[in-house]
């Protein structure tokens, strides 16, 4: 992990791990239903203010809490076409298989690349202190993918364009 990424990895890891303090709430809007307040958004009092941290203008978490669930946005690091590309058709793929990741969501937050939806439920039946290791260990690895995959992509360009010229020569 780089020296730039630590403390903002850090804020992200002590903010998710206040925003976690979840209890049940039943909706007081359908009876004998436990909904997630922060999706479903009927009753406000329970909504708390939502937390945005930014590393810089592409690289941003928004945290929204509410009683009973948090909403995590992870806006994606993409400096060029390439890395946007990269970083569309990975999420997508983990989006596709979000049944495997219990707390990811299949659709983002408008304006962000991946979102997961932690309950208190969730909490409850899992660890606090994993759910927080898992969240922060997913965006190291995010972010190295990427930088791996656009690493051999341009590896891979570079033999193409060799392979190609040299018929010239």
């Amino acid at each position: 992990m780089s020296n730039t990424l630590r403390p903002y990895l850090a804020c992200v890891r002590s903010s998710l791990t206040a925003a976690l303090t979840l209890e049940n709430f039943p909706s007081q809007v359908s009876e004998r239903h436990n909904v997630a307040e922060i999706e479903a958004q009927s009753t406000p009092e329970v909504l708390l203010t939502p937390l945005l941290i930014s590393r810089n203008a592409s690289e941003q978490v928004l945290i929204e809490p509410s009683i009973n669930s948090v909403r995590l946005s992870i806006k994606i690091k993409q400096a060029d076409e390439i890395e946007r590309i990269l970083a569309h058709k990975f999420t997508r793929f983990l989006m596709m298989r979000a049944e495997a990741f219990v707390i990811l969501r299949r659709v983002p937050v408008k304006g962000y690349d991946i979102s997961f939806l932690v309950t208190n439920k969730n909490v409850e039946d899992m660890m606090k202190h994993k759910l927080v290791d898992f969240v922060i260990q997913f965006m190291e690895d995010v972010d190295r993918e990427l930088s791996e995959a656009k690493l051999s992509l341009n590896a891979r360009a570079r033999i193409v364009a060799e392979s190609y010229l040299s018929q010239f020569a």
